[in-house]
């Protein structure tokens, strides 16, 4: 398989796989640069058992993913997600990767705005206190508007918004922003908050989530996006994030090869 540099391969794209299979995959394909889940590390023994090995495979870190949806506005549960939020700031250090994707968790019953207060008085301390000081990057993630249950932020604007007012960066999920209005410009304004872009692609008429196709199977202008990322001036890693029955109905050897490829021919003929 025909790797790029700035392609990265999350191991949220092999639901189904073990921590095993995936490293397994990724040695004999020649993927180096990866996204940890910590869902599948904590269904497997803990983060803490695989950082030797993960370190010693010369892989690079792009991205710690899967601390899970807190409710925030439940003051009865912010010790327990404050910790949990710790526990993975130290796992995306521990693995040296590039940043932490997270969600915001639900707003509940709250308004937008009173649950982007709840999550800056809740959260950025944090930040402020464990994260950034230790040189840790932490990327907010906007999700599909169904998506109540993960997260609060429907569009890429809205996560720029959050994440300067926390001191932040965000994670650009294309397949929840490709059809915001005046995208472009909403790129180029915040450019200098992205941390890392994800990848996958989706059929009009679906109407489940998540249900994600391989990069080039389906209606998103991915050439069009990826190119304004780049002239933008966005030098970081795109996520191959590939959740979902096509996926898993087409195997995840074939997908994530296909996904690798065509994403590292892209940004070949883009420049990068």
């Amino acid at each position: 398989m025909k790797t790029h540099p700035r392609v990265s391969l999350s191991m949220l794209s092999h639901t189904r796989w073990t921590v095993d299979e995936d490293l397994a995959f990724f040695d004999r394909e020649g993927v180096e640069v990866i996204g940890v889940s910590l869902a599948k590390l904590a269904a497997e023994g803990g983060w803490e058992r695989y950082v030797e090995r993960i370190r010693a495979g010369g892989y690079h870190v792009a991205n710690v993913i899967g601390l899970g949806p807190i409710d925030w506005s439940d003051r009865a549960r912010r010790a327990d997600g404050l910790a949990r939020t710790r526990d993975a700031l130290d796992a995306t250090d521990a693995f040296g990767a590039d940043c932490i994707v997270i969600t915001t968790g639900p707003a509940g019953q709250l308004t937008w705005e009173d649950a982007a207060d709840a999550y800056a008085d809740a959260v950025g301390p944090v930040f402020e206190e464990y994260a950034i000081p230790r040189g840790i990057n932490v990327a907010i993630e906007h999700t599909n508007g169904l998506r109540v249950d993960v997260g609060f932020l429907h569009t890429l604007r809205d996560a720029i918004d959050l994440a300067r007012r926390v001191g932040v960066g965000v994670c650009l999920e294309i397949n929840a922003c490709w059809a915001e209005r005046n995208l472009g410009a909403t790129i180029v304004d915040g450019v200098d908050t992205i941390r890392i872009v994800q990848l996958s692609d989706f059929a009009i008429g679906t109407k489940s989530t998540p249900n994600r196709l391989v990069p080039g199977d389906g209606d998103i202008p991915m050439r069009r996006i990826v190119g304004q990322l780049l002239d933008a001036g966005y030098d970081g890693v795109f996520d191959l994030e590939m959740i979902g029955p096509r996926i898993d109905e087409e195997g995840y050897e074939s997908a994530s090869t296909r996904a690798v490829e065509y994403v590292g021919g892209l940004l070949r003929d883009l420049g990068a």
